[in-house]
């Protein structure tokens, strides 16, 4: 369920990195046949918050809302890698994720799930400036720097601003399928999906090419996910050396030819599962898996969850 959240407010909050969390779950989009939210920004010291470079927010709600909440999400602050946070905000959120509710952190935000004990002996992630601050402070956190979010339901972490909206939209995608999470990020005119383990930041520019190139097939790929694709026949395509192709397809996007590619496979899976009554061995010919077992390993092993059991929670069958 999806459909009361609360974004929690300290000092020196970062208003981009809430306005991430305000634009995706904020925004009534009701009128264009998306679900709404109720959604409300919560005061976690005074009623009256600091935000960077100088203003204030003001908000009626205080930790008594996040009780209500089916998500509460905590943006950056400008000094959360080093500060305390209030005992109370922490008890708050312990409670939450103890009943059901799910928490999800923008860059530093990852600080206070960790004062809070809720990345002891799980998988997270944070900026990567501050990854090592994040497993020195909670050495029981199992921190991943330059991912750029993991999902370790309830508790979701990501990294600087962009991640914040790939991780917000992953979570909308997972609890209210594809087209939900497409109509939200056709609206922003951001990218619908990318994979969690891409890389946070790409060393350098790509070049551009006078034909052929990176994005040229990453294009070409989206369209024939059902055949077998190997990196020689792409870099064909490409017009490189498949070692020059396999460097610059990671430069650009941040992973392997063959992640990028499987991810793309269990995504469009994902909207067959939801939007037809296709068989899983007619879904996995559709998407590139040899047969509906190695479809169902791979949704398993990406999405903790089986082809059945996603189809039955977006289309109420068991198909």
């Amino acid at each position: 369920m999806l459909k009361n959240i609360a974004a929690v407010l300290l000092d020196n909050v970062h208003p981009f990195e809430l306005g991430v969390v305000c634009e995706v779950f904020g925004i009534d989009r009701q009128a264009d046949g998306l679900p709404g939210y109720d959604f409300a920004l919560v005061a976690a010291e005074s009623a009256s918050v600091r935000a960077v470079p100088g203003f204030t927010i003001s908000t009626p709600y205080g930790l008594d809302r996040l009780a209500q909440a089916d998500l509460i999400a905590i943006p950056v602050g400008d000094d959360f890698h080093t500060r305390d946070f209030p005992p109370a905000l922490l008890a708050a959120l312990r409670e939450a994720v103890g009943r059901g509710t799910r928490v999800l952190s923008v860059c530093v935000g990852a600080f206070v799930l960790g004062a809070a004990g809720l990345l002891d002996g799980r998988r997270c992630t944070t900026h990567w400036r501050y990854a090592d601050a994040l497993a020195e402070r909670y050495p029981q956190a199992r921190v991943e720097p330059g991912v750029l979010y993991v999902d370790e339901d309830p508790v979701f972490t990501s990294a600087g601003t962009s991640a914040g909206i790939d991780a917000c939209l992953h979570l909308v995608r997972k609890l209210q399928g594809s087209e939900v999470a497409n109509g939200i990020a056709r609206r922003m005119v951001v990218p619908p999906h990318r994979d969690g383990g891409q890389a946070q930041y790409i060393e350098r520019p790509v070049p551009e090419y006078q034909e052929g190139g990176v994005r040229e097939v990453l294009a070409w790929m989206a369209q024939h996910l059902d055949q077998e694709l190997s990196v020689e026949q792409l870099s064909a395509r490409a017009y490189m050396s498949p070692r020059t192709f396999a460097r610059r397809f990671r430069m650009e996007t941040g992973t392997t030819p063959y992640r990028w590619l499987l991810a793309q496979r269990v995504l469009s899976a994902q909207r067959l599962l939801e939007n037809t009554g296709e068989t899983l061995e007619v879904v996995a010919a559709r998407t590139g898996f040899a047969n509906a077992a190695a479809l169902r390993h791979q949704f398993v092993r990406s999405l903790n969850t089986t082809p059945n059991a996603y189809r039955r929670a977006f289309r109420g069958s068991s198909g």
